[in-house]
């Protein structure tokens, strides 16, 4: 008589295969397979650009997709501003305030309704939006100013105006660096390392227009970026200047500085004095850190110099877009006075 097997203990004399699901579950559990490259995904930056190369090596063109430095698209469009083609998407912006929407319009960005508010005072601004926008055939609603306050947001002033634009799309910063250089210019950008403010980043780029910069690049993660708050802080300078986005902001630093340009990190312990830069008439890009933190870590061992700016002891730290207005101005000074 066999022995009682002990409870748990496998008692099967089968040897080899054993009956199972014949494979059934095999799928499930293989998962989706490798994430497809960057390129290979329709909707990613990089699966844009591949498409554009793709067309215009079809149609025959030689060299690097993009317009000459200088053109502009058909319609006096900005080509500096890459605007969605997609209708499908209802993802639009609110742009609000005279200057913005009138800069918004004069560029000529694909805007998709206009609101004006009743009895709105009618300025030389408002005047001009409304011929721009019959021109463009702009369907123009009246509103009362309580539903423009409401499209406003919170604390945001709209001055009886308002604009639906498509989600901002943003330029590659290789393809900035490079219609700089072919134009002759000397490269000057600022770069944005944990500024999450939107009015901060609309008043950086207000000051990069004003100083003669050419252009803002902001990382892909832990950023601010360009929505509705930018674009009224920026006074209309959003609409003028190209606003570049970054996969990861220390390796497109490094890509940059492979190129002759220069890193300059604005931190209130750096190592030379902004009245003492002696780089201002070289290729650079002046990266500004969050007015709490500052610059990381990484952003910090790439820079070539770190810059600081002389202020009264009793002042602890400037606000991020004033420190990188009062650097673009001096460099702006400095490139004047060389020029």
């Amino acid at each position: 008589m066999a022995k009682p097997s002990r409870p748990g203990a496998g008692n099967s004399k089968k040897k080899g295969a054993t009956k199972g699901t014949g494979g059934n579950g095999r799928k499930a559990l293989e998962g989706r397979g490798n994430t497809p490259k960057a390129e290979d995904r329709a909707w990613h930056v990089a699966g844009k650009r591949k498409a554009a190369q793709e067309r215009y090596a079809a149609a025959g063109g030689k060299g690097r997709v993009g317009q000459k430095p200088g053109q502009r698209t058909p319609g006096g469009s900005n080509p500096n501003r890459r605007v969605s083609s997609s209708s499908a998407s209802n993802d639009t912006e609110t742009v609000t305030g005279r200057n913005s929407v009138l800069e918004a319009l004069r560029t000529k960005i694909p805007a998709t309704t206009m609101y004006v508010a009743q009895r709105v005072e009618m300025d030389d601004r408002v005047k001009e939006m409304l011929a721009i926008a019959r021109h463009r055939e702009i369907p123009v609603l009246e509103v009362t100013r309580q539903e423009l306050d409401r499209m406003a947001g919170f604390d945001g002033v709209h001055q009886g105006v308002a604009l639906k634009v498509p989600p901002y799309e943003y330029a590659h910063p290789q393809d900035l660096l490079e219609q700089v250089i072919d134009r002759g210019e000397t490269p000057l950008f600022i770069a944005l390392d944990g500024i999450t403010d939107p009015r901060n980043l609309g008043a950086i780029i207000r000051s990069t227009a004003a100083f003669g910069g050419h252009g803002v690049i902001l990382p892909q993660r832990r950023s601010a970026s360009v929505n509705s708050a930018a674009w009224k802080t920026s006074a209309g300078a959003a609409a003028r200047l190209p606003v570049a986005l970054a996969a990861n902001l220390t390796t497109m630093l490094k890509e940059f500085k492979k190129q002759g340009v220069f890193v300059l990190g604005l931190d209130g312990g750096g190592d030379v004095s902004l009245p003492a830069l002696e780089l201002a008439d070289r290729p650079v890009v002046i990266v500004v850190g969050s007015e709490g933190k500052g610059l990381s870590r990484l952003v910090t061992e790439t820079c070539d110099q770190i810059v600081s700016i002389p202020i009264s002891a009793a002042t602890e730290s400037l606000n991020a877009g004033i420190a990188a207005s009062v650097a673009l101005y001096q460099v702006s000074t400095i490139r004047a006075a060389q020029a």
